[in-house]
């Protein structure tokens, strides 16, 4: 049975009631989901807590993806059957610092998508912070190219501009130049997108949370530049 994804639907749903729909030993799988797997879309895994039927409280200690199903792996075995009523609380601290780095990343890969036409090659967000990988082959001062994006980027986190999330078809979204900026990726063979649109800056085609406004980001940091190849030319960042 397809999880429902509620972070898709509100990225600021803490807590959210569901229906266990099968078990094995201590991962558990339900109706609906506001925790967010990992490590899709780049992110860190969310974690947290179930408290079950009898009001014990069991920590989520990972979350994965498996085909349409969201597995949530606890602390220990639980003796749940499918019906049985659970309640999820999300480690709110920790998916809202994945939130702001997830907004900024779009924004970062924006500047150098519309600049260099440079494509993600590779990244991962942790609530710690955050590395994104970008084929710019084609630019000699690669380095350079990069912290003067991230200086622009800052620059527009600060206009507290609006982050929309909606839905459209398939072959509406395909149409969007832009719309994908992963190199060598397509979105999923579905019939809608889930599209998150940065107003006069970026617009993805993307399933992860985001905050509603740039002005919750803070500013990025670089800690380091690295060499990871060709098309691989990778930031470390942090949010200040």
């Amino acid at each position: 049975m397809a999880t429902r994804l509620l972070f898709q639907e509100d990225s600021y749903l803490k807590e959210f009631e569901a229906t266990v729909t099968k078990t094995l030993g201590n991962v558990v799988y339900l109706d609906a989901t506001a925790f967010h797997p990992g490590p899709s879309g780049g992110l860190d895994t969310d974690t947290g807590y179930l408290i079950l039927p009898d009001g014990v409280q069991l920590r989520v200690i990972e979350v994965k993806e498996e085909g349409d199903e969201v597995a949530h792996v606890l602390e220990a075995s639980v003796n749940l059957k499918p019906g049985d009523k659970v309640k999820g609380v999300i480690d709110w601290d920790r998916r809202y610092a994945m939130m702001r780095l997830h907004t900024a990343s779009h924004v970062l890969a924006a500047v150098l998508y519309n600049k260099y036409n440079a494509k993600i090659t590779g990244g991962m967000i942790r609530p710690e912070g955050a590395h994104d990988d970008f084929d710019l082959s084609g630019v000699q001062d690669w380095r350079g190219a990069v912290l003067q994006a991230v200086d622009e980027t800052n620059d527009l986190l600060k206009r507290c501009i609006d982050v929309k999330v909606y839905w459209l078809s398939r072959d509406e979204a395909m149409k969007i130049p832009g719309i994908v900026k992963l190199a060598g990726r397509l979105p999923p063979a579905v019939n809608r997108l889930r599209i998150v649109e940065i107003t006069g800056i970026d617009i993805q085609a993307d399933g992860g949370p985001h905050v509603k406004n740039t002005c919750e980001v803070g500013q990025i940091k670089v800690v380091s530049i690295e060499n990871r190849g060709k098309t691989r030319k990778r930031v470390y960042y942090q949010l200040s």
